[in-house]
């Protein structure tokens, strides 16, 4: 492996350290499963890293662990900002298919800031896709309550 900054040829084992590092894909998944220093060290262990790099690398993570969540959490809600949503629940009263008939169902309407500018996005869900979609805003909030 060759620095672009260098013509020099970087030592095996500093090359293997980074790949080692890609195949962890640190911050992103590290962030997402909220890891310790400690699992983050035991995992650069695991993948071969030496101890020393490996206590290194979680000190470093414990100390800007609340910074780096910090900015995720403000890149994450800068690409799609929710700005409104409208909702109507309905029931199903005339259908050709009689199974269907007596349904509950929920119509959304989110309003998303993408950049400078607002799109309407609409879904209709089940009864059961909408208890999915409630439970994963509530550990959407319980995620982002957790970084600030």
């Amino acid at each position: 492996m060759q620095l672009h900054f260098s013509k020099d040829v970087l030592p095996d084992s500093v090359s293997s350290d980074f790949q080692n590092l890609n195949k962890l894909n640190e911050q992103q998944r590290a962030l997402k499963k909220n890891l310790t220093a400690e699992q983050i060290r035991e995992d650069l262990l695991t993948l071969g890293l030496g101890d020393d790099k490996a206590a290194h690398f979680s000190q470093q993570w414990a100390e800007h662990q609340a910074a780096l969540c910090r900015l995720a959490l403000g890149q994450t809600l800068t690409v799609n900002q929710l700005v409104d949503m409208e909702w109507k629940f309905g029931v199903t009263v005339g259908t050709s298919e009689i199974q269907k008939v007596g349904n509950i169902f929920l119509q959304l309407k989110l309003v998303v800031r993408k950049g400078n500018s607002t799109e309407n996005v609409y879904m209709e869900l089940t009864l059961p896709q909408f208890y999915n979609f409630l439970h994963e805003m509530e550990r959407a909030k319980a995620s982002m309550e957790c970084f600030s």
